[in-house]
């Protein structure tokens, strides 16, 4: 593999958890309920072996495995038990690697559990250590999700070699887990071996210019992938290196849908890359170049490969700087040739009227564009009437744009709402579904398993 090489440190495996001096003084009485005798209550092992293991009770597990519980009762199955760290309805207790440690131990053998969601807790390397057993002993898990859990190069290696053997697992999210270089080439391995994975995010993980290399050369091969977040990679150099090998990539590849390239420091030169590829593809139908610096020469490239690629869906070029003239090139292009792009946002361009206009007279030629992001821009009095029209007239729907008009004094004007296309990429809604359709578009318009 390009860019690879030994790793001369290798990751210790932590030993398990020390007793507390101090035993839980938490009573609880097991309810006379009606369970599979091959397994009993979550709630009831996980009280069980607390006890045995003298671990205080977490009592925000405490609380959602008493809510599965009941979902098993009703006859449910494919169940994902969901334990965030960030959730504000109610008081969280975060769980750290030796909590973790006792729910794997009862999640192991549960034929229910499918799926394991833990973000924004405290697991560290102790907690990765005790994942990557689960992968390698629980055989109905499809879902994982470890977001946040301050995981480093050890505890990365221990989860991605614990992928080599796994069968089952299909999503996999690590975002925010500073696994760095190191780790990251033992996933780019992993790709090499594992023949199930579908969807893995390792966005915001520190990544550098070597391992982004390693996964563009083992995705030329891997033909399971289908969804990859490389977000804020850590890149030196002005060459945008990276964009040359992901565009080598995507001539390559025709199995990957979405791909995530959000803070990659790219340049109208990177940009001009992946469209030349995109020329060839025609599997990919999200392409996510968010928070880079393309200008308006960039739409050049972009609204030319529009005109002949059929297989895009979804772009996000938020946080650019395409302006009116890239705009515009995109505009024409939706207007006369492209019908299959059906999500744009452009928010935070410094688009101005002229710009945002041509956007909106493009939706009223092209019936397949529906959703259209343009907050963050510069609105006058003729953006916020053609877009009020669209909205009014029912050419855009509500659901499916960031503004909302409204009349002060007979003007019309643009307030923001708060629907995109991955509003819930990093956070979950104080009320309302955390997955929403109008908040987290792109995963609705091109799915690729569970919303990670």
């Amino acid at each position: 593999m390009r860019g690879g090489g030994k790793v001369a440190a290798r990751a210790k495996s932590p030993s398990p958890p020390p007793a507390p001096t101090t035993i839980p003084t938490t009573s609880w009485a097991p309810a006379d309920r009606s369970v599979p005798e091959i397994i009993g209550s979550l709630q009831e092992d996980y009280y069980n072996l607390c006890m045995e293991k003298s671990r205080k009770i977490n009592s925000f597990v405490w609380h959602l495995l008493q809510e599965v519980d009941e979902e098993i009762e009703k006859g449910l199955e494919g169940i994902t038990l969901n334990i965030p760290g960030n959730s504000r309805l109610m008081p969280v207790e975060r769980i750290t690697g030796e909590d973790f440690w006792i729910l794997s131990r009862i999640l192991k053998k549960n034929p229910y559990i499918n799926g394991l969601d833990v973000r924004y807790n405290l697991m560290s390397d102790v907690g990765a250590y005790y994942a990557a057993r689960l992968l390698q002993k629980q055989h109905k898990l499809i879902y994982l999700n470890l977001m946040f859990n301050d995981i480093g190069p050890e505890g990365g290696e221990l989860i991605a070699k614990a992928l080599h053997k796994n069968t089952t697992l299909k999503y996999l999210r690590m975002t925010g887990n500073k696994i760095e270089n190191k780790a990251g080439m033992f996933f780019a391995a992993m790709l090499q071996i594992n023949s199930s994975l579908e969807k893995l995010d390792l966005g915001d993980c520190d990544l550098g210019m070597q391992s982004v290399i390693a996964f563009a050369t083992v995705l030329t091969q891997n033909q399971t992938i289908k969804g990859i977040n490389l977000n804020r990679p850590i890149l030196y150099g002005e060459q945008e290196e990276s964009t040359v090998h992901l565009g080598h990539m995507l001539k390559e590849n025709h199995c990957l849908v979405a791909l995530h390239m959000c803070k990659h420091d790219m340049k109208n030169c990177g940009i001009k890359q992946l469209c030349d590829a995109l020329y060839l593809n025609r599997s990919l139908r999200y392409l996510d170049v968010s928070c880079n610096k393309i200008t308006r020469d960039g739409m050049v490239c972009l609204a030319d490969v529009l005109k002949s690629n059929t297989t895009l869906e979804v772009i996000d070029l938020s946080f650019n700087r395409i302006e009116d003239v890239g705009a515009k090139y995109l505009s024409e292009t939706l207007a006369s040739h492209n019908r299959s792009l059906k999500a744009l946002s452009v928010v935070n361009n410094n688009i101005k009227g002229e710009g945002l206009v041509a956007l909106s007279q493009s939706m009223k030629t092209n019936p397949i564009l529906s959703n259209v992001y343009i907050w963050g821009n510069k609105f006058d009095e003729a953006t916020c009437v053609a877009y009020s029209d669209l909205i009014q007239t029912g050419r855009l729907k509500p659901d499916n744009t960031d503004v909302e008009p409204f009349v002060v004094d007979g003007h019309v004007y643009l307030a923001e709402v708060s629907n995109g296309l991955k509003k819930h990429y990093y956070w979950r809604p104080t009320y309302g579904e955390a997955c929403s359709q109008s908040s987290n578009a792109g995963s609705i318009l091109v799915p690729v398993g569970p919303d990670l």
